[in-house]
């Protein structure tokens, strides 16, 4: 019998250098992170409504050349032309500088609130989480007792002791609003202090600062993230809110919390002067709540392929 030469035989399926090479190239999480995140079309359309708000917030009260404080009897009510393209109020201001002159302030109070939330709620949480016991209880009953306190009795006691101004408006968000994100990190640092790569670092000496800035936050930002564009819309809400109770900013600064105070007595006749600044409320509450939902999608590891 002849014999049979191994040129005859086909080799099926991968060979051993096949199987060992890495068919996909490893990626961070933060990157898998943003891949993930920019698959989301709803959310990516949250950040171009974003991006086009704050450009206009930025650009938008210089291009029709007409000032936000400015009053103009002569032109009081008018709907909107070419001249005033979103209209005038009842004192003649054009409503179209004033939208984005309020876009400036509402994004502001926004955003401050989330910086001042997450600076105070993430040292709260994450010092209360990490030393337990009693320290632990002390703090969170402390938080319990100040979110217990009727949040629209305290936004009034401090306008009246300090005054209506856009510092004591923050102040009167932050008061309170800090305790949620102080919860969030809390329970995530409860979980996360006994792994193993934090025991570690404690055995080699590592300082409290320290353990928490290399260890414990940046393993919690998924939820803090998520918990900060939530608080924007929420903050930027209720301004508004505020603002139709009486209670927002002194004249002749603007916001879209009090276009929309001012404008609602003469919705009948001038429905223009609150369409636009509930509009962009809309807009924006719209964006940050889809970039939240599209960042939590995006941190979570059940939903990773």
């Amino acid at each position: 019998m002849s014999q049979i030469s191994k040129e005859k035989f086909q080799i099926v399926g991968n060979t051993d250098s096949d199987i060992e090479k890495i068919s996909k190239p490893s990626l961070s999480f933060w990157k898998d992170v943003t891949i993930r995140f920019r698959k989301n079309k709803l959310a990516m359309l949250g950040v171009v409504l974003l991006i086009i708000l704050v450009f206009m917030a930025i650009f938008g009260p210089y291009m029709t050349g007409y000032d936000y404080a400015t009053n103009d009897l002569t032109n009081t009510n008018k709907p909107p032309s070419a001249d005033h393209w979103f209209g005038t109020d009842d004192l003649g201001r054009d409503v179209f500088t004033r939208v984005w002159e309020g876009a400036r302030i509402s994004l502001f109070i926004g955003v401050a609130a989330a910086l001042v939330d997450f600076t105070i709620g993430v040292f709260w949480g994450g010092f209360s989480g990490y030393k337990g016991g009693r320290i632990d209880e002390f703090m969170m009953r402390i938080a319990d007792i100040l979110y217990g306190v009727p949040y629209l009795l305290l936004v009034i006691l401090l306008m009246v002791v300090l005054g209506q101004s856009l510092g004591t408006m923050i102040l009167a968000m932050t008061i309170t609003g800090w305790i949620n994100m102080a919860r969030i990190v809390r329970g995530q640092v409860l979980s996360l202090k006994e792994q193993e790569y934090v025991l570690a670092a404690r055995t080699l000496g590592a300082s409290l600062p320290r353990i928490m800035s290399r260890h414990l936050i940046p393993n919690t930002m998924g939820p803090i993230l998520v918990t900060m564009t939530l608080t924007v819309p929420s903050a930027i809400f209720t301004e508004a809110f505020l603002s139709y109770l009486g209670l927002g900013l002194t004249p002749p600064l603007a916001s879209w919390g009090t276009m929309a105070s001012d404008a609602l007595p003469a919705l009948k006749y001038y429905p223009w002067r609150l369409f636009f600044p509930a509009t962009f409320i809309s807009l924006t509450i719209f964006a940050f709540n889809v970039i939240g939902d599209g960042l939590r999608d995006a941190l979570d590891p059940r939903l990773r392929k």
